[in-house]
Formats: C-alpha cells, sequence, structure tokens
C-alpha cells in the first residue's frame, strides 16, 4: 500500500472500525423499518470521536483533512447511509470552519470549540421553492438593535432533528429595500421560536429524521452572525466554503451507498441457483457481465472524490471551473448510487423485491439522491455555461 492508502486503513480502524461498521449495518434495518432515528449509532460513533474528525489538532481533535473525511464517510454509508447522510450535515459545518481558516478566516473557529464540547451541527438553509438555495432565501431576518436578527422561516429537510443544538442558517435583511442582505449565523436550539415538525415519513433515509423547522422570530445574536452578503452568486469564502462540503460529503455518501450496493449483488449472485444451468448465477455469463458493467461503471466515482477532494485540501485554484467539479462530482455519485442500487435487485433477483432485504433498502436510500440541490435539471446550465459562455 502506499503511505496514502496505509493511512486511510489506520483512520477506518481508529474511528470506524470493522466491529462498529457491522454493528451499525445490523441496525440499520431495524432503523428504517421502524421509522426511528439512529439513537444507538450517534452514541456509538461519540464515543468513537467521529463527530469531531475535523476538529484541529490546537483544539484537541484529529485535524483530518476533507479528503480523508469522503473515505471515513464511504465507509459508514456501506453500513447505515441513513446515519451517514444525517452526520454529513453536523461534519459539514465543522468542515466549513476548517476550510475557512485554512483560506486565512477564522470567524468560525468557535465552532471547534462547541464540536468539542459535545455540540451537534445541523444545516438549515433548504426551503420549499427556493431553487436559489445559497444565494437567496425566503425568510426574514428582522435586524435588531446590537447587530443581531430574528430568523422566520421554514427550512426542510433538517437532519439531525431530534439531537442538533446548532443551527447554521439564512435569511434576508429587507429593511432597506434598496439592498437587501443576506445574514448567515447561527441558532441555538434552546431559543425561544423553534418548531420540529414531528412528521417524517419518506422512502428512503429514514434514520436521518431530516424534518422541517419553523422559525418565528428565532433571535440570531450579533456574535453568531457569519456574513451579511448582497442577494445573489458572491465570490466569497463562505458559500463556496459550503458548496464545497455539502457537495463533496454528500457525494461521499452515495460513492458509499453505491459501493455496498455492488457487494450486495455479488452476494446475491452468490446465494442463487440457475436451474438451467446448474450452477450458481455468479457462474453465468450474463450476471457476470451486469455486474462487471456496474462495478467499471462505479469505479469512475471514488477517483473524482479523491481528486476533488485533494484539490481542496491542497488549496487548487480552479477559479469559476470549481463550481462544475463540486456540483459533477455530487450528481455523478448520486446517479451511480441509483444504477448500483438497481443492479443489487436485479442480483438479488425476488426476495430483494422485500421491504426486509438490504437491496430494496439501499434503493429506496439511493432514491434521495434526486433532492439534494442542485438537482440535475437545475445544474445543467451551469455545465452548458462553462463552455459556451465563457470568454
Amino acid at each position: 500500500m502506499t503511505d496514502r492508502e496505509t493511512r486511510h486503513r489506520e483512520l477506518a480502524e481508529r474511528f470506524l472500525p470493522d466491529a462498529l461498521i457491522e454493528r451499525i449495518r445490523d441496525r440499520a434495518a431495524e432503523t428504517d423499518h421502524d421509522n426511528a432515528f439512529f439513537t444507538e449509532d450517534l452514541a456509538a460513533l461519540r464515543e468513537h470521536g467521529y463527530l469531531t474528525v475535523f476538529v484541529p489538532e490546537e483544539y484537541g481533535g484529529p485535524g483530518l483533512t476533507l479528503h480523508e473525511v469522503s473515505r471515513l464517510q464511504q465507509r459508514l454509508a456501506t453500513a447505515a447511509p441513513g446515519t451517514a447522510l444525517a452526520v454529513n450535515m453536523h461534519l459539514m459545518c465543522t468542515g466549513v470552519a476548517v476550510a475557512m481558516r485554512q483560506r486565512g478566516d477564522r470567524s468560525l473557529d468557535h465552532v471547534f470549540g462547541e464540536a468539542m464540547a459535545g455540540e451537534i451541527f445541523a444545516f438549515g438553509i433548504s426551503e420549499p421553492g427556493n431553487d436559489w438555495v445559497l444565494s437567496d432565501s425566503h425568510s426574514e431576518a428582522a435586524p435588531q438593535a446590537g447587530g443581531g436578527y430574528r430568523i422566520t422561516g421554514t427550512k426542510i429537510f433538517t437532519s439531525l432533528s431530534p439531537v442538533w443544538t446548532r443551527l447554521l442558517t439564512h435569511g434576508v435583511d429587507r429593511s432597506d429595500p434598496a439592498a437587501p442582505t443576506l445574514v448567515y449565523g447561527f441558532l441555538e436550539r434552546s431559543a425561544p421560536g423553534i418548531t420540529v415538525s414531528d412528521r417524517w415519513d419518506v422512502l428512503g433515509m429514514r434514520a436521518s429524521q431530516s424534518r422541517a423547522t419553523r422559525l418565528d422570530g428565532v433571535p440570531m445574536a450579533a456574535d453568531r452572525v457569519v456574513r451579511r452578503l448582497p442577494l445573489g452568486p458572491q465570490p466569497d469564502l463562505l458559500p463556496f466554503a459550503i458548496a464545497a462540503n455539502f457537495q463533496l460529503l454528500i457525494a461521499s455518501v452515495y460513492a458509499g451507498v453505491a459501493r455496498r450496493a455492488l457487494d450486495v449483488a455479488a452476494e446475491g449472485l452468490r446465494k442463487r441457483t440457475s436451474a438451467r444451468s446448474g450452477t450458481t448465477l455468479a457462474e453465468v455469463p450474463e450476471s457476470r457481465v451486469r455486474l462487471a458493467d456496474a462495478h467499471l461503471d462505479y469505479l469512475v466515482v471514488p477517483a473524482l472524490l479523491d481528486s476533488v477532494t485533494r484539490d481542496f485540501d491542497e488549496l487548487v485554484d480552479h477559479g469559476a471551473a470549481w463550481q462544475p467539479r463540486l456540483v459533477g462530482a455530487r450528481l455523478h455519485a448520486t446517479s451511480a448510487a441509483r444504477r448500483m442500487a438497481e443492479v443489487a435487485l436485479q442480483c438479488a433477483g425476488g426476495s430483494g423485491f422485500d421491504n426486509g432485504h438490504e437491496a430494496s433498502r439501499l434503493y429506496r436510500d439511493a432514491a434521495a439522491g434526486m433532492f439534494h440541490p442542485p438537482a440535475a435539471d437545475a445544474a445543467r446550465p451551469l455545465f452548458a455555461a462553462a463552455l459556451l459562455d465563457e470568454a
């Protein structure tokens, strides 16, 4: 093994050892069936220090890179996609703080101390009908004396709903109609005006409990405000760091789903027997070709993630070309997960169609990849513009 691969193996054994992965995998089916939160998984991950992997060494953490965390998230997702997807949102917030710090902005360094103290961060950006996502908001940020705000609006797909204690969110200050301002900052769960929906009955990724969150004049203290930006896309470090960590860590989860689907597919072929050939389907050429093609298709995804995450860690300046790379990595991963999950169902046969079969659960979990912003249709102008509209 190369030194880098040895390092990945050591990190996996430290933070996600085989025994822990197997326990998490064993619980995943029951958690999905019961539409329950991954309480036991979370406790075990905390015990292993997983929620602090991004925290720099000077704050008491291991100081892992995005590339290293991406590999770990791929591993966790092979055991429990819903757990990995939800934990992603906490890791994303700590990862954003690292990315900003590495680029000379230490305004989010407080996140490290809070993460070490056990606070759990969530991502409260997505809103119904807001396809601007990071560049605008349907929520109101009403300015208060002293520099704080009161945030009013509805955030959707707020993963970690049962346990988060800090929410990274945004809203628009329209007190000056000629110059509305997009405000980013953190809310505390103990603040008044926060209502978390009790409804979460979805197709897949059920363990994430990504319920809607209603904010009614929730106070955001002045020292919790991170940015005040003009509306629209801005060349600012915060939205860039959010986009990078969000897209690449989401991609990592679905890369893990795709990897596990291939293993489930292979297991299905080994277990099934062909009456016609008198062998297992693992020896039938048509079945082997299906699995071979899927494996070839999958291999592009982790390779792309390795490349893009290392570039990000090494502060490579791709300029405007960063956005296609980030979004492209996530779109490739989510679409590959759906294709691999379909192959797993085909290889598992009729038994895979049972809700209790892992192939069925992976198929449902993979479907959630269609809903992370920007969706494929919304992203196409980005890729076209990179070739057609640049001077």
